[in-house]
């Protein structure tokens, strides 16, 4: 069964690009993009702040970027969420860092150079910072309620990862593991409804955290901070009455053909009219 992993962000590159090869002789790339967000919070308040990305490119996306991107290029990437584990050689201990590696990538500066920033410009300064993930649940729900009184809803959610080998056609397969965060009123409806298992669509940006151990070593960890989480293969009462309207339909057909009385169009089916305002003389191209 198939899954969905897909981020698209807009940044802006923050250092100078150093492509790499691999021993196979590929050519790779990281950026690393700063992308600016902002959001509103439960009480109607805008925050803004900026979230910290590092992009992996492969083959002649790498070269290409080698070629055309600077510090400061603004950059959007369609891509999918990848977590590389290892153990540290120091302390044995199990760590992990989550990266987007490139599937599209398109260089948004014009030729002549950036922009400036239009005077009160603001909601449509916003760059661009989306997840989309379709998998299963690996665990059931943790939701808890903040000392302000918020609810908050933890849960893992995986997806499987297909591709065919190039140099031997072989087909792989890579299971990815998510962190979901969701806020509010639906992770209290959500952490009632799902479970472990359950099939869900989450959507969210894309954050990554840093805190230090009592040891003193720096940790990271990426998360999704969901707004919308759907739970799928749920029976709808609306998409059944859709199928009896449609199969009544075609039984009114089968009748007309056959020189019938035709029944009268359901009410609540009405007939849409649309006339466009726009005139193609007025296009300018």
């Amino acid at each position: 069964m198939f899954s969905l992993n897909r981020v698209n962000i807009i940044g802006y590159q923050t250092q100078p690009l150093e492509v790499r090869k691999t021993p196979g002789g590929t050519n790779v790339a990281d950026l690393n993009l700063v992308v600016p967000y902002s959001f509103r919070s439960e009480q109607g308040e805008m925050l803004t702040g900026k979230a910290f990305q590092v992009v992996t490119l492969w083959g002649s996306m790498a070269e290409f970027a080698g070629q055309y991107v600077r510090p400061g290029s603004h950059i959007f990437i369609g891509g999918r969420l990848q977590t590389d584990s290892w153990d540290d050689q120091t302390s044995g201990e199990k760590r992990s860092k989550t990266k987007i590696v490139a599937l599209d990538m398109i260089l948004l500066d014009p030729k002549d150079g950036q922009i400036k920033a239009p005077d009160g410009a603001k909601l449509t300064l916003g760059a661009v910072n989306r997840a989309d993930i379709v998998g299963n649940v690996t665990r059931d729900p943790e939701i808890r309620t903040t000392t302000g009184g918020k609810q908050v809803m933890t849960l893992g959610v995986a997806t499987n990862d297909r591709w065919k080998e190039r140099s031997t056609g072989e087909m792989k397969e890579r299971a990815e593991f998510h962190n979901v965060v969701i806020w509010g009123e639906l992770a209290e409806e959500a952490g009632k409804v799902i479970r472990k298992g359950s099939r869900v669509f989450v959507s969210g940006r894309v954050q990554t955290r840093s805190w230090e151990t009592q040891a003193g070593q720096k940790r990271t960890t990426t998360e999704i901070i969901a707004d919308q989480c759907s739970l799928l293969g749920v029976k709808s009462e609306i998409a059944s009455e859709a199928v009896q309207m449609s199969a009544q339909r075609r039984s009114t057909s089968s009748v007309r053909e056959e020189g019938a009385p035709v029944a009268a169009a359901s009410p609540e089916m009405p007939e849409v009219q649309y006339t466009s305002e726009i005139k193609v003389e007025d296009l300018p191209f």
